[in-house]
């Protein structure tokens, strides 16, 4: 029996408060966890797309005869990502150097800023780098897209 001046709340809805809240929590978790993984394949693409588009300029470069060929087997392809960012001197001008990348992004599913990379001579497959050049990058994390493709496929 309830007194007029007892204020607080008894244990029943205590408990229904308490159940309510649990549920409203299992249900938020997976939506949290679905849009940080969103969130990091958005990165991923934004960061491949960057190198990828460094590296096709790159070539590009190395095709018009702007900046020196590195080497034979490089294939006017750079020799690795930091190349990119830290710039290449420009043929005929030796004070001025090209850049192609700000700087290299981190691989947002390893947190890290290793990339696997390919050159032209690895097969497309291959997750070893023979180091000739700079084809192509992908993400070396072992993680699945929703739809089942590994991440290091993209």
């Amino acid at each position: 029996m309830k007194r007029k001046n007892q204020r607080g709340l008894t244990l029943v809805e205590l408990i229904v408060a308490f159940t309510i809240m649990s549920l409203l929590a299992a249900m938020a978790v997976p939506l949290a966890r679905t849009k940080v993984r969103r969130e990091k394949e958005r990165d991923l693409r934004w960061a491949l797309r960057d190198l990828r588009t460094a590296i096709d300029k790159y070539k590009d470069a190395a095709d018009a005869k702007l900046i020196p060929a590195n080497k034979l087997e490089s294939d006017g392809y750079p020799e690795n990502l930091e190349q990119l960012a830290e710039g290449v001197k420009l043929n005929n001008t030796p004070d001025k150097k090209i850049r192609f990348l700000r700087r290299v992004p981190k691989d947002p599913m390893t947190n890290s800023a290793e990339w696997g990379l390919r050159s032209t001579r690895d097969e497309t497959t291959s997750t070893s780098w023979g180091g000739q050049n700079v084809f192509d990058v992908y993400t070396k994390s072992t993680e699945k897209a929703p739809d089942g493709t590994p991440y290091s496929e993209w």
